[in-house]
This record gives structure tokens, sequence and C-alpha cells, in this order.
């Protein structure tokens, strides 16, 4: 009878860790990940709360961007302080029923936040070297009770289940973050010649882009990848003649059908690319021009035929470029601006991103107004 009770709880634990191992699966940003493996640890493990600590060498800290019940987003501490300091020097775990009596404890985030910390257990996070990077921390047993061996057991299998995906989703961050420097240096290039406020105008088009795919119902994936990939709409004007590109007056027939080809100039040089990002720039550069009537150009696509990701970025640039002064026409404001946006749904933008337009208008309308604060000419 003993024996099949052992069976049964060695089969639960197992299952436990298989689904504990299945929610990591596909989750590779740094803070969702953090925040996943803070909730299923604290109940796996019958915490009141629970936190992730990350090393930073560079700074000297350790910071964590889940410390369950802080209103700030992040948390810092110097490297060496406290239990979870031990636990990085030490490499090793600790477990203390009653941290006000152990010397290591430091009271400072309790202070801060009004939560009394009673009992502590911590366990290292280490990368395949057996560098220690990181610490899970789980702060006061359930009921009353001390976390016990078992607990710890349990909470170093999960360490290093975790430990891996922390891993890979650092590297992406890292990875990640240097592809969206190298286009906005890229994008900035392409701008440089034609605006006098380029990097106020690509950030606009980012933040705008992010905003209305939020509202047009994207996944959180698919409005950062949006964002990343906007400002590279007009890469394609490298390739237009600074007599074309440059000139404050109207433009010939000629001129007008040059000027054109900065859309399919952008599709040549990002659409070989092995990156989805610089893939989503294509597409993007290829069809933010176009119209939802047919009307547009290059290709005269026509409503759900466009790229979603350029029918969002459309409505992006056109408010970008209404609301900002130029030799050729004065800069209009944002209502004047969100009028013509919202009258034009169904001719010159898809209705839906238009509705999303519609829905997003107040932190449109907060970011326009920064962009105002930070750069001359806009109204």
């Amino acid at each position: 009878m003993a024996r099949t009770a052992v069976v049964d709880r060695v089969e639960k634990r197992y299952q436990m860790l298989v689904r504990f191992g299945q929610k990591l699966h596909g989750v590779v940003r740094l803070r969702p990940l953090l925040t996943l493996l803070a909730d299923e640890v604290r109940r796996i493990v019958g915490a009141a709360r629970c936190s992730i600590f990350l090393v930073d060498e560079a700074r000297r800290e350790l910071w964590t961007p889940v410390a369950q019940g802080l209103d700030a987003r992040d948390l810092h501490l110097p490297l060496g302080q406290g239990l979870i300091g031990h636990v990085v020097a030490a490499g090793a775990a600790v477990r203390v029923a009653d941290v006000y009596r152990d010397p290591r404890f430091n009271p400072a985030v309790d202070r801060h936040t009004g939560f009394k910390t009673r009992n502590v257990m911590a366990v290292p996070l280490k990368d395949r070297s057996g560098r220690t990077f990181g610490v899970f921390q789980a702060l006061n047993k359930r009921q009353g009770l001390d976390f016990d061996a078992e607990d710890e057991g349990l909470l170093r299998i999960l360490a290093g289940l975790a430990a891996a995906a922390v891993e890979s989703a650092r590297l992406y961050e890292e990875l990640r973050d240097s592809h969206v420097e190298t286009i906005q240096r890229l994008a900035r290039t392409a701008e440089y010649r034609d605006a006098k406020d380029t990097a106020a105008h690509l950030r606009s088009i980012g933040r705008y882009s992010r905003l209305i795919a939020r509202g047009f119902g994207l996944s959180d994936g698919e409005v950062e990848s949006i964002e990343c990939a906007s400002p590279l709409h007009d890469i394609g004007k490298v390739g237009i003649r600074d007599a074309v590109l440059l000139k404050t007056g109207p433009l010939t027939a000629a001129e007008t059908s040059e000027m054109r080809r900065h859309t399919s100039f952008g599709w040549e040089i990002l659409s070989e690319a092995k990156s989805p990002l610089l893939r989503l720039a294509a597409e993007i550069a290829w069809a933010h021009h176009e119209r939802f009537d047919g009307r547009g150009y290059p290709r005269g696509l026509k409503g759900g035929k466009i790229p979603p990701a350029a029918r969002i970025v459309a409505v992006a640039d056109v408010l970008d470029a209404l609301t900002v002064e130029r030799a050729y026409k004065r800069a209009w404001g944002f209502e004047e601006s969100a009028r013509y946006i919202l009258n034009e749904g169904g001719r010159q933008f898809d209705p839906k991103v238009v509705a999303a337009f519609r829905r997003a208008l107040e932190p449109l309308r907060q970011a326009w107004k920064e962009r105002r604060s930070r750069a001359p000419g806009s109204r």
C-alpha cells in the first residue's frame, strides 16, 4: 500500500514537471518567460511570492523584472549583498526558516514594499558551464509552514529545467536588440538625405505603428515585429536621385514615376534577407503606398491582397507626414490629421485598420504630443 502511494507521488511529480516544461516551450521573450516561471514556481512549491534575479556583471548588480508584489517594473540589488548575493557567490542553495535571525538577510526590500518575509528558499540558476547567472527565490511557505528539503529538491529540479530556457531567452534578446539597432541605423541612413528630424520620424513611425497594430488585435510578437520593421519603410529612397528626392517644388510626371520606384527598390534591397524581421520590412517597403481601393502603387494591390503590416504602417506614415512641416506643405494638427484618416477608411486605408486607429486615438494623440515637443516643424 505504501509502495503504491510512493509510486503515485512520483508519477504526479513527473507529470507536473512535464507540464512545467511544456509551458516553457515557445516562450522566447525574457520578461514573459520570467513572469511565467515566477507564477509556476510559486504555485508548485506553495510560496506566497517568487522572484527570479539575474546577474549583471557589468553593473555589479542583481536585477529582476519579476518581483511579485512590487509596483516597480524592475528591482536592482547590489551584487554580493543579501541571501541571494550569497547564493550567487557560493553557487549553492539556501533555505532559511527565520530570515530576521540570519545576518545575511537584507531587509531593505521588505521596508520598501511593506511585505514581511518570514522564510526563504533560494537556488542558483546555472548555465551549461556551471556558472551561476541567476537565482530562483521563493518567499514564505503557505499555511505558516517552513520550506523543507523536499521543497528545495523540487526547486532545484525546476531551476535546472528553467535555466536553459532563460539562457536562450537572454541570447534571443541580445540578438534581437542588435538586429533592431542595425535596422534603426540603416533606416536613418536612408532617411537622412531628406528629413531634418530623421530620428524623431523613425521613432514616430515605429510608435504609431505599434499602437495601431495593438488596436488591430495582433499578438504581442506581431506588434513588436511591425514596430521594429516599420522604420525601413522608405529604405528604397537610397536609390532615388537627389534632384528628385530633395526637390522642394512640384514633381513632374517623370519625377513622380521615379520617386514611386523607392517602394520597389526597398523590396529589392530587403526581400532576399534570411531574417524574418527584414522580410517583413521588405513587404512593408513594397506595399505601404498601396491603397485599399486598389489605386495605389507600385502594383495596384487592393483590399486584403495588401499585407496587413503594410496596411498598418501606411496609416502611421500618413499620420506622421501630415503633422510635420515640410518645404512644400504646412503641418496639420492632430485632430485635422485624424479626421482625414478616419474619412479615408475604405478608400486609401483598410477600414479595419482605421477602426484600430480610432481605438488607439488617445495613446496616438499622446505620442504625437511628445513628437511635437521634441521636433520643430510639428503641429
